[in-house]
């Protein structure tokens, strides 16, 4: 199960749900973005050729990044380029989220562990701009599933 978070005709985040197991190659991206996500599942015996990745220059405008989530459970509060609050989603164990664009705020609701994958090189504060989050009373839940 694949979700999309969406606003105003923008993607702001793609979900990958734990459960989704699909056979071959599944992209979930399209080839323009800075960051791609994709699933695979090959049968025993599948032989992915050996290859080396060949050296092509990137111009990278807005940070992508993609967590995922090993144990406990993560809310994600999205939020438009305007710094808009728009839903919240809660992630568990095995999901994995790229966040693509608009704003991103968590709230750890059991202690999690989780991997981040981003573009480099990080620069620091200038990387990000940080801005007052919702207040939970105000929250809308989407249920994933």
């Amino acid at each position: 199960m694949v979700y999309e978070i969406a606003h105003a005709g923008e993607t702001l985040a793609v979900i990958v749900s734990r459960v989704f197991s699909e056979p071959g190659i599944h992209f979930f991206t399209p080839g323009e973005y800075s960051q791609q996500l994709a699933f695979m599942r090959h049968a025993t015996g599948h032989v992915i050729q050996p290859h080396v990745h060949n050296p092509v220059a990137r111009e990278v405008h807005y940070t992508q990044e993609v967590l995922f989530i090993r144990k406990g459970r993560l809310r994600v509060d999205f939020y438009g380029s305007d710094r808009e609050y728009l839903e919240s989603v809660v992630l568990e164990a095995g999901d994995t989220i790229l966040l693509i664009a608009g704003g991103h705020g968590f709230e750890v609701l059991e202690e999690v562990e989780m991997l981040e994958v981003k573009q480099g090189p990080y620069v620091g504060d200038h990387d990000k701009t940080r801005f007052v989050s919702t207040a939970p009373p105000a929250l809308r839940m989407r249920t994933l599933g």
